[in-house]
């Protein structure tokens, strides 16, 4: 059963459920019903279908994609790449007009494994391996839209981050310096967007992926989700299959205080809002960072 939806998100799911008969599915098509609303993250609606033997994850945007910076077609193409190395459920049709993917369910195991480092390294080294395509990340870019849109939305907020953007340029500025070759990226591989299913790990929503530095991929993963330091350290040289360097170690910390701030930004977007504590105890550990990177210099 599905709650009640607002209106308009009501007809696109309708319109998106009649285009059955165009999905990429092995055998007969057949029509589908919804199952269920899966957890709805701040972007997008999840849902969970089945049609005949299928089971299938539809999402719809709940954010402007273009506000956000995302290529739905650049997506598309990657999650075809990405499965057929085994990291991501098959795709099975999109519609940009309509906000809409509909990918495989991959059913996640009852026992996933209790510690995943080992696996999350490897995942990590598999998707940079992955060819690349035409988009690219541009960090600074994407933070002076943010900038722009925070300014507008968000002007109380905006206050509180002044005082920080000269130090946040040097930061940029030095890990750009030191960025190796940009690599396929996934930039949003939060614990959110990994599933273990059939004994595997995959990695979900690559609507953010790009071609970008890896260390950048490294701090979103672990600043995301607040990872302890002995924890990032394991995972590290997990990914590297070696330890890592001191300058290593330094480019990741100026990457995590790039990626929180990129994260303040965001959710002061429209329809992106978290609470005053929980933005104010982010902001904090912003500061940290950049006192950090101060005093060991960037």
């Amino acid at each position: 059963m599905v709650a009640a939806l607002p209106r308009p998100v009501q007809l696109r799911l309708e319109q998106a459920l009649a285009q059955w008969r165009h999905w990429r599915l092995p055998g007969p098509p057949r029509p589908p019903e919804v199952e269920c609303a899966l957890g709805n993250g701040l972007s997008n609606y999840n849902f969970l279908l089945r049609a005949g033997e299928h089971r299938l994850v539809l999402r719809l945007d709940r954010l402007d994609p273009l506000q956000h910076s995302l290529n739905r077609q650049a997506e598309w193409r990657v999650l075809q790449q990405a499965h057929a190395a085994g990291l991501a459920p098959a795709p099975r049709w999109q519609h940009a007009e309509l906000g809409a993917l509909l990918c495989d369910y991959l059913p996640p195991d009852t026992a996933p494994p209790a510690e995943e480092t080992e696996a999350l390294g490897a995942l990590l080294r598999r998707i940079h391996a992955l060819p690349g395509i035409h988009l690219r990340l541009d960090l600074g870019l994407r933070l002076r839209r943010y900038e722009r849109q925070t300014q507008a939305a968000s002007p109380g907020r905006w206050a509180a981050l002044q005082g920080l953007q000269t130090s946040l340029q040097r930061c940029l500025q030095a890990a750009s310096a030191e960025d190796g070759p940009p690599r396929l990226c996934h930039n949003d591989l939060l614990r959110a967007n990994r599933l273990h299913s059939g004994g595997r790990l995959y990695a979900l929503d690559w609507e953010y992926a790009a071609m970008g530095p890896v260390w950048f991929e490294l701090a979103a993963l672990l600043a995301g989700d607040d990872w302890p330091a002995a924890a990032e350290g394991a995972l590290l040289e997990a990914w590297l299959q070696r330890p890592p360097s001191g300058e290593e170690g330094r480019q990741l910390r100026r990457y995590q205080v790039i990626y929180r701030y990129l994260e303040l930004l965001w959710h002061c977007q429209p329809g992106a809002e978290m609470s005053t504590a929980a933005w104010e105890h982010r902001r904090q550990q912003l500061v940290t960072g950049l006192a950090g990177l101060s005093r060991g210099s960037c």
